[in-house]
């Protein structure tokens, strides 16, 4: 009578051990990949690296493609799309995986320079949904990239190496904090107090105004070649000062910043650049500003999706239409998951695990569904069939109690845009948009296996 129950499973009890060490050696890949791409720009350059050491190769539209091909598509190098081209004609639908390259940040505003007794600070504002307060008294590094009037690119990743220094944002001592302990949460730090202390020396030798601004500046003038006015065509972004590590006596959790949504990034990368020649053409869709709305030309609402898909159709001699309405999406995003010190926000029957497999999310969005893709009962069966049949162990989860909240993914945009059936399903984790995000190394490999087997499909 088991059968007629719905049970997951804790998969350090189910999975063998050969098993368990392979998804221990996928995740120290893994962390490498979280270490170096800590912005959108470094994410898809890290893709692209490893996606063209597996052979993908730019694509040519001139080029006709044939089954087997491998080819990418670099959108102002903050969104990707890779595909590999099926047996099946195109028509017959595509199978996609689609996953965020953004994550929650303090950006360096336009013009953010400036000195205050002495002291040089960087003025931020803060990038998608954060705590304020969690980003205070914590090493922070500089990435990003600046343009100057002759077009020239100065890439800038400073407080990444033991050598470099780093950065910070200080806050009230404990015994000066009476006052500022009685806000509530979410102005216990206000967002312009979240100014970066990058100096607090003056020039030596200088008079006039300002003097330790202009030792910043003289100092990024002679290793960058910039000036103050090159901050106007600049991104540069605020992230933590450390690398992705290890957590537990077992060693079983991945501790890093940007895991929403890199963890679904890298094991959809992994997915696709494992398959040689699917029945199904497979995509691998990396979009940016979802942390915002997923708005701009490099986000999920841009046309820069449906015109590859447009130009691939037509080079297979396919119908657009035809081939979206057939077409299956896996939204790839992280979830909330069980959090045993705060359950009073989560419905437990209804929400993920750590250590229990991929996450199922047949809806997100906010109290009463506001802002979600519904999924089919349809597309969840078959879903729920080729995971079975791949051996993927799967859970069900969803953002929070009814009205607790929520969340929200690009998969409304996927479903409504293209009219693309589409599901989401994530790695469940623990503190997501703090600056140390947290999962479960087994389910980042299970994620891996999820995408791979959905890409496999017959």
């Amino acid at each position: 009578m088991d059968n007629l129950l719905f049970k997951t499973h804790d998969l350090s009890q189910i999975l063998d051990e050969k098993e368990i060490a392979t998804a221990d050696a996928y995740c120290e890949h893994y962390k490498a990949f979280l270490s170096a791409a800590k912005t959108e720009r470094e994410t898809v350059s890290q893709a692209i690296e490893r996606a063209e050491a597996q052979g993908f190769s730019i694509y040519d539209s001139d080029k006709a493609l044939k089954p087997g091909d491998k080819i990418y598509y670099n959108n102002r190098g903050k969104a990707l799309i890779l595909a590999v081209i099926g047996t099946e004609p195109i028509s017959s639908g595509i199978s996609i995986v689609a996953a965020h390259t953004d994550s929650p940040r303090l950006d360096i505003k336009v013009n953010p320079l400036y000195e205050n007794h002495n002291l040089a600070y960087f003025d931020t504002h803060y990038y998608g949904g954060i705590k304020k307060y969690q980003w205070t008294a914590l090493p922070l590094a500089l990435h990003g990239v600046v343009v100057s009037k002759d077009g020239v690119t100065h890439h800038i990743n400073i407080g990444e190496d033991p050598t470099d220094p780093i950065f910070c944002i200080t806050d009230l001592l404990p015994h000066l904090a009476e006052e500022q302990m009685k806000r509530t949460g979410a102005v216990v730090v206000k967002g312009e107090d979240l100014d970066v202390l990058v100096g607090s020396r003056s020039l030596k030798g200088a008079t006039g105004d300002e003097l330790t601004k202009l030792n910043i500046l003289k100092i990024l003038n002679e290793k960058y070649g910039i000036t103050e006015s090159d901050f106007v065509s600049a991104e540069l972004e605020i992230v933590p000062a450390f690398p992705a590590r290890d957590i537990g006596f077992d060693r079983s959790l991945v501790g890093a910043y940007g895991q929403d949504d890199r963890v679904c990034t890298y094991t959809a990368l992994t997915a696709i650049l494992s398959i040689n020649q699917p029945s199904f053409t497979a995509l691998t869709i990396l979009t940016d500003k979802e942390e915002v709305g997923s708005t701009g030309n490099t986000g999920a609402q841009s046309s820069f999706i449906r015109d590859f898909i447009e130009d691939i159709t037509e080079n297979l001699h396919g119908n657009i239409r035809r081939v979206l309405s057939n077409t299956f999406c896996l939204s790839a995003d992280v979830i909330a998951t069980y959090d045993p010190i705060y359950p009073e926000v989560t419905d437990y029957r209804n929400t993920a695990v750590l250590n229990r497999g991929v996450v199922l999310s047949k809806y997100r969005g906010l109290r009463g569904k506001v802002e979600t893709n519904d999924t089919s009962a349809e597309f969840m069966a078959m879903v729920r069939s080729i995971f079975d049949e791949g051996n993927v162990n799967w859970q069900i989860g969803e953002g929070g109690k009814v009205d607790a909240g929520g969340g929200k993914t690009i998969a409304k945009f996927i479903a409504a845009n293209l009219n693309v059936e589409t599901l989401d399903v994530g790695v469940p984790i623990l503190s997501m948009h703090a600056p140390l995000e947290v999962v479960s190394k087994l389910d980042v490999y299970m994620a891996h296996r999820a995408y791979s087997a959905f890409f496999e499909r017959a």
